[in-house]
């Protein structure tokens, strides 16, 4: 048990490094003090434009990459590799713990992101077909929305009904599926309100169905 704590541990660490606030302080700004106050790459994108997202969006790929293709491999010294600890739950361990550090960074007073990018590079390593649906999701319902964040909760929600009809014998997968689902839709409370509320910002580029 001791790699498996250690090792998503270590997951939590790496997610922590926040791609915009690592260049935001290289440019000079932190940008949860613009716009919505996000330190995701939707945020990044309005008040700093797409070369800034764009390396926000690599890095915070990047680490869920990181956190998940090599950490549950990796044989760390006076830890080895231990055969009672499964490795689909070990990965999913990883996965799950990378996102929590985007969202909740240690290094960055608990302020990060929404979770949504870091959650497609975790994804992207546990499941690369599970993307295709994901994407599909996203941009039906931010066509004919106009909604990202409503477009995000949706799409991490066909996580789940993937995994229960790809990969209906894995638990570890299911159980990741279902828990990603209930926290991006939490981290996007915020999104929901201003829905409600009639002033969610729209991506007007993308929403088809947009008063002309």
């Amino acid at each position: 048990m001791l790699e498996l704590g250690l090792k998503t541990l270590l997951a939590y660490l790496l997610g922590s490094v926040i791609g915009s606030l690592v260049l935001g302080r290289l440019r000079g700004v932190d940008i949860r003090e613009q716009g919505s106050g996000n330190a995701g790459g939707t945020n990044a994108l309005r008040t700093q434009g797409w070369t800034f997202a764009l390396g926000v969006v690599l890095i915070d790929v990047g680490k869920a990459l990181l956190a998940v293709a090599v950490l549950p491999g990796l044989d760390l010294p006076l830890v080895g590799i231990d055969p009672a600890v499964g490795r689909g739950w070990l990965a999913v361990a990883c996965a799950a713990a990378v996102v929590a550090g985007h969202v909740y960074p240690v290094w960055y007073e608990f302020r990060g992101g929404k979770g949504a990018a870091t959650l497609i590079g975790a994804v992207a390593v546990l499941a690369p077909a599970a993307l295709v649906p994901v994407a599909v999701v996203w941009l039906a319902t931010v066509m004919l929305t106009g909604f990202v964040g409503l477009g995000t909760i949706l799409a991490t929600a066909t996580l789940p009904v993937y995994f229960a009809l790809a990969a209906p014998g894995s638990a570890a997968l299911l159980t990741f599926g279902v828990a990603m689902a209930a926290f991006v839709a939490y981290t996007h409370r915020s999104n929901i309100e201003r829905m409600r509320a009639g002033n969610e910002n729209r991506a007007r580029r993308l929403w088809l169905l947009r008063p002309r």
